[in-house]
């Protein structure tokens, strides 16, 4: 007998069918002939990423039928260890993740909300601390050599054509937690983008419009519980100049889609006749496949590695704050942003492939040093937004939706040590929680929460990267949009605003530049704090792409954990009300809840002064619980329930809203 590559069992074939398939494929990836592959030289070392790896586990499931872990397919892996593991996983393992996508019945049928869209579904109803009533992102660019005539008719056609090839664009957010897909021919399923015809008009009206519609925009995103979570608008502006608006809802597409939809988007308006690729999955059947994967022991063994790690788990950054988070109430998140050069750029990936480490291991690594110094203590916790888009087929990478998710990262950089070996800890620390991403970071937060006995967020620090995402993609950037002329990204603004973060720090390439940004919430930190932190972040990116300063030792404080401090600090936050005296329910109003409880719970209830949260409670359930009792009276918010989630918390916030009403 055989194997699939064509060998005895037992023997090697380097230049065998697997070898040179999946030497094509790494060709197709790093734009590297597939004779050019070496077998022995790292992913990474050939301009790889982790983002890639993706792609590169989707299209060996389709193309050899093989099954490969998360855990398998990391940045350091060589031409030869991967056809060896296809070859042995061919021998008989078992398959790494046990579903299959397939197309649901009905694809207008409702289908469950991820957990990070169940975060931001929570938030936008004001539940959250640092919540905002739309969680989304916002960007303009300008745009040149526009032919004013023809744009609008081209943008309104390329977002209809765009919309009914990407299912997700249609996408409504129902009131009890469910989202569910318009039919193109549904009212108002069709975004429509708006138009500003300002041709004619004066400089100082020029102005004032786009800054009006900046700051609209900006402030009040698309909201998919009531209309499109896309909003698209085009300002016509005198000379052939125009300026591109969009925002998108975190609630139906991310930060890949984000780039897809652009990408798609002026490809269509360049093209009248353009016809995209059919999609053989949508974002719907990706989500009923996911869900799936509770029920295998491959998601019990990921949920099982992250329970036996959280109680060792450190706490967040111990930032000094102005204010209490709970008491600020923002509009808008703050940005600092710095660019680094496209040449300079070029150096740092040079930098980090020498050193087999990819660039978003170095920023993380980097902005923990930041952090560490401006905190005064090395070991912390910090939150993760990974595109996290699992290989089960290979066209999600094409499909538009809220894959994203979150991911815990304890972080200790360690002093006296040269910067590439911080490097090298940060790509581990990414690596080991990567390959057990099958429980969500929310999911394991929610743990994390309950175990420390708090309904406060434990990681509103976050780390963002999507340093290579735009080669994972696929296809080039689109600088020209036919009769919307050519983009200029000299000219772009960008804002966000995301529920629960006090800091984020965000790496992403911009037209053949690198981009670091800070977006935190203004109200809670010293500006000049702030200040400091990001020009050390700066200074320490440009030296990394000099050179030298990857081998010289990092200067870092010598404690490890946060000591005793005079003020308020991010990671010691102050509780809500005072815990209610236990024992069974005291009257009429709180059996009522119990009840509610033991219905929604599906556990019993027979402790006033017991959490909704310990008896497997989440947000989501609180929402659908507060609205069930609303039936009966006036109930408090769900801020106000996070501030006391007991049956004696609920029920005292009930009888001080009716004795209010």
């Amino acid at each position: 007998m055989r194997t699939v590559d064509g060998t005895e069992p037992g023997t090697e074939s380097a230049a065998g069918p697997v070898t040179r398939e999946l030497a094509a494929i790494w060709g197709e990836l790093l734009d590297l002939e597939p004779d050019a592959v070496p077998p022995d030289v790292s992913f990474v070392r050939l301009g790889g990423d982790s983002v890639l790896t993706v792609r590169l586990s989707a299209l060996v499931r389709s193309r050899l039928a093989v099954e490969l872990a998360l855990s398998d397919v990391t940045v350091e892996i060589t031409l030869d260890g991967l056809a060896d593991l296809v070859r042995r996983r061919t021998g008989g393992t078992a398959r790494a993740l046990p579903v299959d996508i397939e197309h649901r019945p009905d694809p207008g049928a409702p289908f469950p909300l991820m957990p990070l869209q169940q975060g931001y579904f929570i938030g936008q109803q004001g539940a959250w601390e640092l919540s905002y009533d739309s969680a989304h992102f916002y960007a303009d660019v300008a745009l040149t050599g526009m032919d004013g005539d023809e744009a609008a008719e081209a943008l309104e056609d390329a977002l209809g054509r765009l919309a009914r090839h990407q299912p997700m664009l249609r996408a409504r957010v129902l009131p009890d937690g469910t989202q569910r897909v318009l039919h193109p021919d549904e009212p108002g399923a069709v975004p429509v983008p708006r138009l500003y015809d300002l041709r004619d008009a004066d400089g100082a009206t020029v102005r004032a419009t786009l800054a009006s519609v900046r700051d609209e925009m900006s402030t009040a995103g698309p909201d998919p519980q009531h209309g499109p979570g896309v909003d698209v608008r085009l300002s016509l502006l005198p000379g052939g100049l125009g300026r591109l608006h969009t925002a998108m809802s975190l609630l139906t597409l991310d930060g890949w889609s984000a780039t897809l939809l652009n990408r798609e988007l002026l490809a269509l308006a360049a093209d009248w006749n353009a016809v995209p690729a059919p999609l053989e999955v949508d974002f719907g059947d990706y989500v009923t496949a996911q869900d799936r994967l509770r029920d295998t022991a491959a998601w019990a063994a990921d949920r099982d590695w992250w329970w036996a790690r959280l109680d060792g788990v450190p706490s967040a950054p111990a930032l000094p704050l102005r204010a209490d988070p709970r008491d600020v109430r923002p509009t808008l998140m703050g940005t600092r942003s710095a660019h680094l050069s496209a040449p300079r750029w070029a150096a740092l990936r040079d930098h980090c492939t020498a050193r087999d480490v990819t660039p978003s291991a170095a920023m993380l690594a980097a902005f923990a040093v930041v952090l560490a110094r401006w905190g005064g203590h090395r070991r912390m916790l910090l939150n993760s937004l990974q595109l996290n888009r699992l290989p089960l087929h290979p066209d999600v990478h094409r499909v538009f939706g809220a894959f994203a998710a979150t991911m815990l990262l304890p972080v200790e950089p360690v002093p006296g040590r040269p910067f590439a070996e911080l490097a090298r800890d940060a790509q581990r620390t990414l690596t080991d929680a990567a390959a057990h991403n099958l429980i969500s970071g929310v999911e394991v937060s929610r743990e994390l929460a309950r175990r420390r006995g708090t309904t406060r967020p434990v990681g509103p620090v976050v780390f963002q990267s999507t340093l290579g995402m735009d080669a994972a993609v696929g296809e080039g950037q689109v600088e020209s949009a036919g009769p919307l002329g050519d983009l200029d990204f000299a000219d772009y603004y960008h804002q966000l605003r995301t529920p629960q973060v006090a800091l984020e720090a965000r790496f992403y390439e911009l037209h053949g530049e690198m981009a670091a940004v800070f977006s935190l919430v203004d109200e809670l930190f010293d500006p000049a704090e702030v200040d400091a932190a990001f020009a050390g972040l700066r200074a320490l990116i440009e030296a990394l792409a000099d050179g030298p300063a990857w081998d010289e030792p990092v200067d870092l404080p010598s404690a490890r954990d946060p000591g005793p401090a005079p003020g308020l600090t991010l990671d010691r936050l102050p509780e809500g009300a005072a815990e209610a005296a236990g024992g069974p329910p005291r009257d009429d109003l709180e059996q009522r809840i119990c009840a509610l409880w033991e219905d929604v719970l599906g556990v019993p209830v027979l402790d006033r002064a017991t959490t909704f949260f310990a008896l497997g409670g989440d947000s989501l359930l609180a929402v659908r619980a507060l609205a069930r009792l609303a039936g009966d009276g006036p109930v408090p918010t769900v801020r106000e329930f996070l501030d006391a989630p007991t049956v004696a918390g609920l029920a005292a916030s009930v009888r001080a809203r009716t004795d209010a009403a």
